[in-house]
């Protein structure tokens, strides 16, 4: 049996018709590239290949979702690849460090966490930060000092995320004239 040629929209439209022959030429002509991208991220071969699987089925689930119109199927897949083997690195790491520990480490870590709070204030951290504009000085706080997520801040401020992250680097190299 020979394999099909098909053009982008072709393909595109057999896999929303949840065609098994498109689906078989889409793994055989991407899984290389796809696969590639993954091990960039996670450099272990298993772990990518476990990934790559998920991200096919991830693929065949959402094509619908999928729009000719914001690029390219082999840009929106690599996109899904990237996003995933990102989670995946973020579960691992999770998972690594949220293991339950000994009684007394946990102990001896709370005492050790504590000298460091006020290690911030000794270096004059804080007043340095009251310093920035105030729109810098607002994201710093809730996002080192509260611990709020970009997305929480972004929420709570009223503010796009990437106005966040714009602010956070910004602040961030102003904080690093005054400390180097």
């Amino acid at each position: 049996m020979a394999d099909t040629s098909y053009t982008e929209a072709e393909l595109v439209q057999a896999l929303r018709r949840r065609d098994n022959p498109a689906y078989k030429h889409l793994y055989m002509h991407y899984r290389g590239a796809i696969y590639n991208a993954v091990l960039q991220i996670i450099p272990n071969e298993e772990t990518a290949s476990d990934v790559l699987q998920e991200i096919f089925v991830l693929i065949w689930k959402n094509i619908d979702k999928y729009d000719e119109g914001k690029g390219r199927l082999f840009t929106w897949m690599l996109k899904l690849a990237r996003n995933m083997a990102i989670n995946q690195t973020r579960v691992k790491n999770f998972k690594v460090n949220s293991k339950n520990e000994d009684i007394d480490n946990y102990v001896s870590s709370i005492e050790a966490k504590q000298p460091q709070q006020a290690a911030v204030n000794h270096i004059g951290l804080r007043q340095q930060v009251h310093k920035l504009r105030p729109e810098w000085k607002d994201v710093i706080e809730l996002s080192y000092f509260q611990g709020l997520k970009q997305e929480e801040i972004a929420v709570a401020l009223n503010i796009p995320v990437g106005t966040v992250k714009t602010r956070l680097r910004n602040a961030i190299i102003e904080l690093r004239k005054d400390f180097v």
